[in-house]
């Protein structure tokens, strides 16, 4: 589950990017692995299937968000560690590959009063191809919790928390828990956020 992407798998913006591919013991990986995994994922065959895997950490750089409180723009920051484990059959076609994403040392601020609220945010994205080797059947599962506390009063002014399904053609097939980014940009209630924006504008 990600925080102000609204939930939705979307491409990623990486900025300055550290990895540190994961070692990885068993045999040799296939080399007709459809498609190819990303070069900085290292792969090794395990039975009959193929097992890739990765880690990433990078600081996202301010990003601008003028639809998150309705009389200011929202930046947003923070440093970022990725973990992905990506699988193939025996085939050597793509079915499944998962995301364990966690924010750190994160907030958003209000450039107009200096104001900051700061977050923690940890989720899981799975994703699985419903035809093998096939990235455009993908069906994405997305579970974890973002929190957002005033730094001023020590309360939570929001939560996301829960689990949320998108289909191959990117629409939403279940939500729930709390989650708030839905209920704001695919269903247009951002009741949710007032107490956050109240908090950035004082």
């Amino acid at each position: 589950m990600s925080k102000h992407h609204h939930l939705i798998p979307l491409a990623g913006l990486l900025g300055a990017l550290a990895f540190a591919p994961a070692a990885l013991a068993g045999q040799p990986p296939r080399d007709d692995l459809n498609p190819p995994p990303p070069d900085f994922y290292t792969c090794a065959a395990t039975g009959p299937q193929t097992i890739c895997r990765a880690s990433l950490s990078f600081h996202e750089d301010p990003v601008m968000d003028d639809e998150l409180c309705p009389d200011f723009t929202v930046v947003d920051q923070g440093d970022v560690r990725q973990e992905f484990v990506r699988r193939y059959d025996a085939n050597g076609d793509f079915v499944e590959r998962v995301k364990h994403e966690t924010w750190t040392n994160s907030f958003w601020s209000n450039p107009l009063t200096g104001n900051t609220i700061p977050y923690t945010q940890r989720g899981t994205q799975t994703d699985r191809a419903t035809v093998p080797g096939d990235l455009d059947s993908i069906r994405s599962t997305l579970v974890g919790e973002n929190i957002y506390t005033d730094p001023v009063t020590h309360q939570k002014v929001m939560k996301s928390a829960g689990r949320t399904v998108i289909g191959p053609d990117g629409t939403l097939e279940s939500s729930s828990g709390q989650q708030p980014f839905i209920e704001k940009f695919v269903f247009g209630d951002s009741s949710a956020f007032d107490a956050l924006c109240a908090a950035l504008a004082r």
